[in-house]
Order: structure tokens, then sequence, then C-alpha cells
């Protein structure tokens, strides 16, 4: 079954750039990746065909709430596809995402800490939301659907 994403919450995308970050996502060829966790205790199937607009990723977000999870994202910041900014991403290294939002279970709440953080590495408020945005708009306009049928052969 293919159904069309939602775009994600904006804290997503701050989650992918810091997965990338921390260097938690390995590229297996052009359409497959592995992404894992903050926690490093779960590895995320991440499968993308941008000519077809298909993805698959057995993150929660994705496979469960039906938006573009922050696997997707971080594949389609390194792959070129959604803007990618180094030194946002350097300030949000080492984040422990999942903890947070297990904790406060409010991405409102949790997007306000890792605001603080990154201000503390340098990097305002009004540059991680216009940054933000302009991704959000891009995920948009990719219009990408889930297939549970895509998978990585080499997984």
């Amino acid at each position: 079954m293919v159904v069309r994403l939602r775009v994600p919450p904006r804290i997503k995308v701050l989650e992918a750039l810091g997965s990338i970050a921390d260097g938690r996502v390995k590229m297996l060829n052009e359409r497959c990746a592995k992404v894992v966790s903050s926690e490093g205790d779960r590895v995320y199937t991440v499968y993308v065909d941008l000519d077809e607009k298909v993805v698959f990723s057995d993150d929660n977000g994705t496979k469960f709430r039906g938006y573009i999870g922050y696997p997707i994202i971080a594949f389609l910041m390194i792959k070129g596809a959604l803007p990618f900014d180094e030194k946002i991403a350097k300030a949000l290294k080492g984040i422990p995402w999942r903890k947070l939002n297990e904790e406060y279970k409010s991405y409102s709440i949790v997007e306000k800490i890792v605001k603080d953080i990154a201000k503390q590495h340098g990097i305002d408020a009004t540059v991680l939301d216009s940054f933000v945005s302009n991704v959000i708009n891009k995920l948009s306009e990719l219009s990408l659907n889930y297939d549970e049928s895509k998978r990585c052969a080499e997984l």
C-alpha cells in the first residue's frame, strides 16, 4: 500500500541534522541507508527513490504516524535533495533526542530545549527557525509517498 506522507513536526528537521553531526547515518548505496537512533539501541532502514517519489523507513514517525521521519530527512540532506547546514548540525551534536522526547512528551518543549542548546553554540533561534521552515517547504514540494514494499535488498 502506498500512502502520501505528511510534512513532519519541525523538531524532526533538527533531529535529522543532529543524526548527521553524530555520524549516525551510514549510506549503503544511492537509495539505501541505515540510521542509528540517538541512544544507539535502534537501527532504522531507509530507502529513497526520488525519481518515483517513493520512500520507506521503519522509524515510528514514518511507519506509524504518517509523516516524513528524521531518518529520511537526514538521507535527503546527505544526498543534497534538502538543504544542510554544517554549522547548525554541529550545534546539535550529541543531543539525546529520544530521552528528551520521552521525558517531555511535547515537541514544542523539546524544540525550546534544543534551541537553548544551539544558542550556547552560537546559533540563534531565528536562524534555526528560518532553516527549518526552508526544509519543511522543500519537503512539501517533494510530495513523498511511503511504500512498505520498498526495501533495500542487501540489508
